[in-house]
């Protein structure tokens, strides 16, 4: 079940065959299954770039539809909103946003609509991240005071959340070292302009004696931080401090020593001001169902018109459209 926009057929960051083209909002992987052989993509060319260097896909990028606008989002490089017109008004899907401004991703871009449909990854109202600029400064004092204990490793996402603390890194001296999975995916942000000091531990072997010379900052997949800790720990027989930057960290209590709720994603209050400036007259909640439901009731406890994205809805807007 596809969307229309300006009498395209539309899949939404998902594989829906019966469509014509299908929109990859960002380079994350959940976000990725609509792309199949021959299929017209719809994305942005850093997005096309960055699954490149991700992945071995087969992308064919449709070219520029006319009616069919393409906004940042506020939430990595590349990452896009949807926006176009139907016979029922103009429409505006979100994908994932963020409406604080990242060190590594494009200001957001705000625009009227008559329907939105928006994500709804943290649709508590008691989930309310700090002020982006302080979160930083909190993650460079810890960065420093470490340092000077023993080696600093930080689990977070290959694709956005590394980049960023790279950069609030790079801000305060540190040059961390990566692997060749978040090198790769840092030579694209480099390309489209954000600029990135970091070392490559896997195959350059004048950067991996950056290692042997002092205390230093890696940045790892959150899934393999421990292992990483312990294989550090036996090499250098150093302190190793462990940490996460991640909206999850408001609500989940991590197994590290330090935990920052660093999100590129919006929050309730955010969503709230999102909407607010996009003034629609009917409101969809996407993403998980359960997710979908209570972002919905909780707008509509506060008189906006909203409904969780289901079947039965999605049946009824691609109708109405």
């Amino acid at each position: 079940m596809g969307f229309r926009f300006s009498n395209y057929s539309i899949a939404l960051d998902k594989h829906e065959p019966e469509t014509e083209y299908s929109f990859v909002s960002h380079a994350h992987y959940d976000h990725m299954s609509g792309i199949r052989k021959g299929k017209p993509c719809i994305l942005s060319q850093p997005t096309k770039e960055l699954i490149e260097a991700r992945c071995s896909k087969d992308i064919s990028a449709a070219d520029n539809l006319d009616g069919v606008k393409l906004l940042n989002a506020g939430h990595v490089l590349g990452s896009r909103q949807l926006y176009g017109n139907t016979e029922g008004g103009t429409i505006l899907y979100s994908g994932d946003y963020q409406m604080q401004d990242s060190y590594a991703a494009e200001k957001i871009e705000l625009k009227q609509a008559d329907t939105l449909i928006i994500d709804s990854t943290y649709p508590e109202k008691d989930v309310v991240f700090d002020q982006r600029s302080e979160v930083i400064a909190c993650i460079q004092k810890f960065i420093e005071a470490k340092l000077e204990k023993g080696i600093v490793l930080f689990g977070a996402y290959s694709l956005g959340k590394s980049q960023e603390l790279i950069k609030i890194a790079n801000e305060i001296g540190v040059v961390p070292v990566v692997g060749s999975k978040i090198s790769r995916i840092n030579k694209v942000y480099c390309k489209f302009g954000v600029d990135l000091d970091y070392a490559s531990a896997d195959y350059n072997w004048e950067d991996r004696n950056l290692l042997i010379k002092g205390n230093f900052m890696a940045i790892v997949d959150p899934s393999s931080l421990h292992k990483i800790s312990a294989s550090l720990l036996s090499r250098f027989k150093k302190r190793i401090f462990t940490s996460v930057a991640t909206g999850f960290a408001k609500t989940v209590r991590f197994d590290v020593d330090a935990q920052f709720a660093l999100s590129d994603h919006a929050d309730f209050k955010q969503a709230r001001e999102y909407i607010d400036a996009c003034n629609p007259k009917a409101i969809y909640t996407r993403g998980r169902a359960a997710e979908a439901h209570r972002f919905a009731v909780e707008l509509q406890n506060l008189g906006y018109n909203a409904s969780p994205l289901y079947e039965y809805n999605m049946q009824k807007l691609s109708v109405r459209a």
